[in-house]
């Protein structure tokens, strides 16, 4: 069905519609564009959220992830970021194949709707012309007819009366004459204009306009059919991405279907693992003895004899440290300064009255081991150098890491010593490309570095040697006694050097009371005297006010801010420095930490 026979008159309603199919066109334009909007935006935020769920580098959060779920966890991160790039691509391709395209095809449209309703403007302009000349010729013709009626009467009225000259009636027939002849040549006007038109007219309403009409219904159907592609090309769009978000959908069920959670229990015992031995059954002690008892291996007493306990005396507190209860924050650590009757698990004074067994056995169960030496605590969160204020399985994995470290890097420096011996062999063969004698320098240093290596490796190998059994212990393996605390000792070794505690209260394995090893004090006072204060690592702000009574603590009030020095090492404990004077302990839960990114403070055990 054509436009141009069926609408030949409806120019003005078919300009209306022409219009309004390109405001749908630029409407949809708009609604694609939107979507892909919201497309970027919503790829946008899932990229954050995958980046905001990241473990950061050089935190804690990279030692959690060597669990399978939270492995599943970071394989499911990395596919939300696949998964946004998808809704990237439909963004993307939207834009390029629809919205780009459309609004390049709507100006075009515009310009050929333009032209072509143009050229019917035109074209009714000229039949309006024509009918106009059509007009004014046969009012020409109407009033020509109508003077040469005229001018007839006269000339009969004139030639009629006996009373007008021949002359007069002479002059009358010849105007009439004049006018008849004037009346046929606009008849012949009016009749040749009235063809013309007629002429016009046909070719205006079968030709013309059916010709413009038909050519703006193509550029109507073009345009319908343009809109139909590009919905097509819409849905399309979004099923090319459906293959790629069904493999990451897979890779996350895949990854959700890898957890073990056997293996993860397995970590959990790897990572936590002390190597301790449960304590054995506490012995019975017979008060109704009246004789003085006299104190068994396993007693509950701290004194010998009546007499108030040595500081030599071996470390005996805080042997109950497994059921140690951290939900609650920990009591401040006491100071070894503190007198023997300011501690409530230390030694007790000839005077002492003895506490009943079941209050000191509650004693033992609800508080922390105490920091035995307050001048320990400038030697930072290092702890030894050999580990020994680790359970022995926590030990025995920090050596063996210290050990494959140093044959890394015993390695690196053979191999730069084997680069530059290669090095002076070509200088020695070809003088002209180098001195040979300005590469001793650097072998003599990769030298000395390699034997200092070497022997730092063979200590940290007898050390972790000696842990797993491997060769004779210094000392006799640590037992654990079935009593509270230890027999006295008579190792003649300062008690701060002995009690091989760092701050958190972990232990070492002890020398057994039946060792007499004879150390020097100052073999170990050296390793704590003249360090320099620990630097900072962070900060911290008092979430609740503490009030640090024992030496080693620091009181603090709520919203108060500080210096982080030393992060809590899984004793509920966190060290902290005011000004450079003031600084101690405060229970980790009393306070919220910001580490720095870049931290290099004490070293965090596990």
């Amino acid at each position: 069905m054509s436009w141009g026979t069926e609408l030949w008159d409806q120019f003005d309603n078919l300009e209306k519609h022409t219009q309004w199919g390109i405001d749908v066109l630029e409407k949809y334009i708009k609604f694609v564009k939107e979507r892909t909007e919201i497309e970027i935006n919503y790829a946008k935020q899932l990229r954050n959220l995958s980046k905001k769920y990241q473990p950061k580098k050089n935190s804690k959060e990279e030692d959690e992830y060597k669990y399978s779920s939270c492995q599943a966890f970071l394989a499911t991160l990395n596919e939300m970021n696949d998964y946004a790039g998808q809704h990237e691509v439909v963004s993307e391709n939207m834009t390029s194949q629809i919205t780009t395209e459309l609004a390049r095809y709507v100006q075009e449209l515009k310009q050929e709707r333009k032209m072509h309703f143009h050229d019917g403007r035109k074209a009714q302009q000229h039949i309006e012309t024509c009918w106009k000349q059509l007009e004014s010729s046969k009012r020409r013709f109407e009033r020509d007819c109508k003077e040469a009626d005229r001018a007839q009467q006269y000339f009969e009225k004139m030639d009629a009366d006996i009373n007008v000259t021949k002359a007069d009636v002479e002059k009358a027939r010849q105007q009439a004459q004049l006018r008849h002849q004037m009346a046929e040549e606009s008849k012949a006007e009016y009749s040749s204009t009235l063809q013309r038109f007629n002429h016009e007219q046909h070719d205006h309403y079968h030709t013309h306009i059916p010709n413009i009409f038909q050519k703006i219904q193509e550029m109507e159907e073009r345009r319908i059919i343009r809109i139909g592609e590009s919905m097509k090309t819409f849905a399309e769009v979004d099923r090319q991405v459906i293959p790629i978000i069904g493999k990451c959908l897979d890779e996350i069920t895949k990854a959700a279907e890898s957890i073990d959670q056997k293996h993860d229990s397995k970590l959990v015992v790897e990572a936590f693992k002390s190597g301790f031995e449960p304590p054995g059954d506490v012995d019975f002690e017979d008060f109704t003895q009246p004789i003085k008892r006299t104190v068994s291996d396993s007693s509950l007493s701290n004194s010998k004899d009546g007499k108030p306990e040595s500081r030599f005396s071996s470390k005996s507190k805080g042997k109950l440290w497994p059921f140690i209860k951290k939900n609650k924050p920990p009591p401040p650590p006491p100071s070894s300064s503190a007198s023997p009757s300011a501690v409530p698990n230390g030694p007790q004074s000839p005077k002492q009255q003895k506490e009943p067994l079941s209050h000191r056995f509650n004693e033992f169960m609800t508080s922390k081991p105490k920091i035995h030496c307050f001048r320990s605590l400038k030697r930072g969160g290092g702890g030894p150098e050999d580990f020994s204020n680790l359970p022995p399985e926590q030990r025995r994995k920090k050596l063996q890491q210290k050990v494959d470290e140093l044959n890394r890097d015993i390695q690196k420096e053979m191999d730069q010593r084997d680069a530059l011996t290669k090095m002076k062999d070509v200088y020695i063969k070809n003088p002209q490309m180098g001195d040979a004698a300005s590469v001793d320098l650097k072998l003599a240093e990769l030298a000395q570095n390699l034997e200092k290596l070497r022997l730092e490796a063979q200590k940290f190998e007898g050390w972790l040697a000696e842990v797993e059994g491997r060769l004779p212990a210094r000392t006799e393996p640590a037992r654990r006694q079935s009593g509270m605390y230890e027999p006295q000792n008579t190792l003649t070794v300062n008690n701060c050097a002995q009690d091989r505690e760092s701050p958190d209260g972990s232990y070492t394995e002890e020398p057994s009371q039946e060792s007499e090893v004879k150390v020097p004090a100052p073999e170990f006072d050296d390793e704590f005297d003249d360090e320099e204060p620990l630097p900072t690592i962070g900060t911290c702000k008092a979430l609740y006010t503490f009030e640090g009574q024992n030496e080693g603590t620091i009181s603090v009030s709520e919203g108060e801010t500080l210096f982080v020095i030393e992060e809590d090492k899984g004793d509920g404990w966190t060290r902290i420095r005011r000004n450079e004077d003031e600084e101690g302990y405060v229970p980790t839960s009393y306070v919220e930490v910001f580490l720095e990114k870049n931290a290099k403070g004490a070293m965090t055990y596990i």
